[in-house]
């Protein structure tokens, strides 16, 4: 009979298995790690400590910078101590815990990110009763009804995921815990675990990216039916600019992995796109949205000021 406990740790195999780019990989992922802690905590930190940003734009961006501070230490440190160690193990325990984390944080993110397209739909479409729609409380709830729903989704993928059999490899072609390396590992039938991972996780990326195309396309609509003024214009769009261009950051390597025929997959391919939305997308979505909006490059300097 074979032991089904035999296996209590898994090895994550990582980016590369060259040996000679372990310490610059290492120096690399310190730098982006720290830029990305720094840059989403300067934003955290003025959006709380400015009351000009006191308004559900940047009560939002606050959330998404602690998503994005969030989401990269959950596999960012890990990373870094398996570029410098020659047993880059993973207990089955911890291996469970940064799936749930790694899938809460994530698909939160995505979900938030469509709240954050309703609130530019309501501020450019509805201004004089954006402050009534989109007051404290229903921002709030909005808030937090994404996090609640983040949380129970990466529950489902990690329970059903940790009740499965492993029995023979525990070796993981990935630099994290993620459920499709994991499924690739398992023994026994895993199809219900595949339902699950293309049918809820589609449904979450799919109806975020729905309602956030959709808020642009009234968005555009609006403006090119009552704006008149090409500055009005360009001023309105160029509000939406930022936010756009982190959907697309984030929306595009999850449509690759997540949402693509498991037929057209291949874990190398996988593994170099996963690095766009684990690593990449925190760190640049502090400079995306300090780069172009006044308001928070104004805040910024008023706390730098203060500093004796």
């Amino acid at each position: 009979m074979l032991n089904q406990t035999s296996i209590t740790e898994f090895l994550l195999l990582g980016i590369t298995d060259i040996q000679e780019l372990q310490s610059f990989l290492f120096v690399i992922i310190l730098i982006i790690y720290f830029l990305s802690l720094a840059g989403n905590g300067a934003i955290l930190i003025v959006v709380i400590s400015d009351p000009r940003l006191h308004s559900p734009m940047y009560f939002f961006l606050g959330n998404l910078s602690c998503l994005d501070i969030c989401y990269s230490t959950v596999t960012l440190p890990k990373m870094l101590e398996n570029f410098l160690s020659t047993h880059k193990a993973i207990s089955f325990l911890g291996c469970i815990s940064q799936l749930h984390f790694f899938h809460f944080l994530g698909s939160t993110e995505v979900m938030l990110l469509a709240v954050m397209a309703l609130d530019r739909y309501v501020a450019i479409c509805k201004p004089l009763c954006y402050t009534v729609i989109m007051n404290h409380q229903v921002c709030t709830q909005m808030a937090v009804t994404v996090w609640i729903i983040g949380f129970f989704h990466a529950l489902l993928h990690s329970v059903m995921t940790s009740r499965l059999n492993f029995y023979g490899s525990n070796h993981i072609h990935h630099f994290f815990c993620d459920v499709k390396p994991l499924l690739k590992l398992a023994c026994g039938n895993t199809e219900l675990n595949e339902w699950l991972l293309h049918t809820v996780t589609e449904t979450i990326a799919m109806g975020s990216f729905f309602i956030t195309l959709l808020s642009y396309f009234y968005i555009i609509i609006y403006l090119f039916l009552k704006t008149h003024s090409c500055r009005m214009l360009r001023k309105a769009l160029s509000t939406c600019a930022s936010h756009f261009m982190v959907v697309v950051l984030l929306f595009g390597p999850v449509f690759f992995i997540y949402i693509r025929p498991a037929s057209g997959s291949s874990m190398d391919q996988d593994r170099t796109v996963a690095i766009m939305y684990s690593v990449v997308s925190p760190v640049l979505n502090p400079l995306i949205y300090t780069l172009r909006n006044k308001e928070v490059e104004g805040a910024l300097k008023r706390v730098i000021r203060r500093r004796p």
